[in-house]
């Protein structure tokens, strides 16, 4: 840990445990990452800007609180990033569009300035999708971040700079949005650990908007034990690392509906993997009945594009050539949707909600691939419109029936590369499901 190589590679825990015992400086491991970032050849495809000045602040003061043994928690000192739609006073704040060239937020996000509150350091904020509108990662309109599986693939989004920044070593942890699979994409296909939280759970003021009704935060994390940690501190509680929870007797549910359609080999076997993997340490998988995961899909068409176009139609189509025609059709396809179609899907989906948490009631979690597909090659994207529609929509169909359920969801890696495994807990179980994710990360 004495070394700035291994520094750049360690989880937020263990740079936290070495900043306490007196291993580490933090002014000297905010330089290691900064100039991590400033060397690397894709640095400027990861952050859209660091912010140095802030970094090396905030660094000085936790180096401080050492010495003056008056350390703010487990963390204090660690460095991260931030996705691109988060407040931060004085830094521009763009959602990876150029409609927001130039904004420039006078406070930071609740949650990072909770974040700030317990030492973390704020490395800069990282490049993403076009107003977070696409679960791909693809982005020619500022920059596509690169991806651990090949320089020939996307990312993930939309969180893509964010994972990025912890998969290429340049951040000991990032924070991203989910609102349809933001978060879990990409942290599957960069094989890290992510969470999505329950909606509502987190703070979303001083957050760029996209569906306010789904909208949430979540952590991109090198292992649970850092999600569970920050998850706490940005609700502006003291970080606590779970403790592991025995796999023996558990029973999980594998949904008999959708997650395994038109799924590729390699997240496939990586799931028949894990199952394996969790059932030679005494869980039981159970496969069984959960229509409403095929009945919720039914209702994304009346939801998610009517109420991003409501939220942006007026800034979109005053300047619609700034943005990548991709998004712009995505954002386009809610204008012919009435309004009694989207209530009346709003209330399907409230009845669908509940009679889910009725189905999955004995179960400790519901598994199932993150994604049911590997990462798509930007050239193919950005040449073939109707494969780059197809691939979003295969992408994020896993993920997003979470966030129409309301669930919470920790996508973990498989050690297949890009192909994640993904538990999901009932509303506000986000304790259980991390101490499930714990031990389940150590064995599959």
């Amino acid at each position: 840990m004495k070394q700035p190589a291994n520094w750049l590679a360690a989880s937020a825990s263990e740079l936290g445990q070495a900043i306490g015992a007196g291993e580490i400086d933090p002014r000297e491991l905010v330089d290691a990452f900064l100039d991590a970032i400033d060397s690397h050849s894709d640095g400027s495809r990861i952050y859209a800007r660091s912010t140095p000045d802030r970094a090396r602040r905030e660094a000085d003061q936790a180096s401080r609180r050492v010495q003056e043994g008056r350390r703010l928690g487990l963390l204090d000192g660690v460095p991260i990033s931030w996705k691109d739609l988060f407040d931060t006073a004085g830094v521009a704040t763009e959602a990876g569009s150029l409609l927001l060239q130039g904004r420039i937020p006078e406070t930071d996000a609740v949650v990072l300035n909770n974040a700030w509150a317990h030492g973390l350091v704020c490395l800069g904020k990282t490049h993403q999708s076009e107003l977070a509108f696409s679960g791909l990662g693809y982005n020619p309109v500022t920059a596509t971040p690169p991806c651990t599986l090949g320089p020939d693939s996307v990312p993930g989004g939309s969180s893509s700079g964010a994972a990025a920044s912890v998969a290429f070593g340049l951040a000991a942890a990032a924070i991203g949005s989910d609102t349809g699979g933001s978060v879990r994409i990409p942290a599957a296909w960069n094989d890290l650990v992510g969470l999505k939280t329950t909606h509502g759970r987190l703070s979303l003021d001083g957050v760029v908007p996209l569906c306010r009704s789904f909208d949430t935060v979540g952590p991109l994390t090198r292992t649970v034990e850092d999600a569970a940690m920050l998850l706490a501190i940005l609700e502006g509680k003291p970080p606590v690392a779970p403790l592991g929870a025995p796999l023996e007797g558990l029973k999980f549910l594998v949904p008999e509906h959708v997650v395994l359609d038109d799924i590729e080999e390699a997240p496939a076997d990586a799931f028949d993997r894990s199952i394996r993997a969790l059932e030679r340490a005494g869980a039981v998988v159970e496969s069984a009945s959960l229509p409403e995961y095929a009945d919720s899909l039914d209702l994304t068409p009346y939801l998610f594009a009517p109420e991003a176009y409501a939220e942006w139609k007026s800034v979109i189509e005053e300047s619609p050539e700034l943005m990548f025609h991709q998004v712009l059709k995505r954002f386009r396809g809610g204008k012919q949707i009435l309004a009694t179609d989207y209530i009346e899907g709003m209330r399907r989906l409230d009845d669908l909600r509940t009679s889910c948490m009725t189905r999955m009631e004995g179960y400790s979690a519901v598994l199932a691939p993150t994604s049911a597909i590997l990462p798509p090659e930007t050239d193919r994207l950005n040449s073939d419109p109707d494969y780059y529609a197809r691939a979003n929509l295969l992408a994020l169909r896993n993920t997003r029936i979470i966030n129409l359920l309301g669930h919470c969801a920790l996508t973990l890696p498989t050690g297949v590369p890009s192909c994640g495994l993904t538990l999901t807990g009932l509303p506000m179980a986000e304790e259980e499901i991390l101490a499930i994710g714990a031990t389940a990360a150590r064995i599959i």
